[in-house]
Formats: C-alpha cells, structure tokens, sequence
C-alpha cells in the first residue's frame, strides 16, 4: 500500500503517480477524502442510542412516571 498526505493550495493539482513494479497491471483504487472525514465515519458507525446515554439516571418509578407523562403530552399535542 501506498499513501500520502498532500495539502493543495489550488483547485488543481497536477501530481504524477509512480506505482511499483508489483502494481503494473493490477486494478488500483484512489481515494481523496479530507483527513478528518474518516474519523466522523467512525463515530456515525458507533452512536449512543439515547437509553444507554440516560441508564442508571432515574429510578424505574421516576422513568415510568416521565414515560406516561410524556405519552399524555404527545396525545394532547396530537389532539390540537
């Protein structure tokens, strides 16, 4: 594998590749992507789901109580 980092300071760049003798007559891949872009991947691929972020933060009655309280708002929100 080969792999670089460039930094252009125009819109275009005009750059010569030199592959390897190994490479010669293989299907090649090229990617441009900005370095950052492949860490927000990462962390879309592993989200908090909201029942974990909020565990352990209510008892069961006070998560209940906040459940029916929160259906009854949204059946009158539902009604207007």
């Amino acid at each position: 594998m080969i792999r670089t980092v460039i930094t252009p300071t125009q819109t275009n760049y005009n750059v010569a590749l030199v592959f390897p003798e190994d490479y010669l007559g293989e299907e090649l891949e090229v990617i441009v992507f900005k370095k950052q872009e492949g860490l927000v991947i990462e962390k879309k691929l592993n989200p908090i789901k909201l029942s974990d972020k909020y565990r352990d933060v209510f008892t069961k009655e006070d998560a209940k109580s906040f459940n029916d309280h929160t259906q009854q708002m949204r059946k009158e929100w539902d009604s207007i």
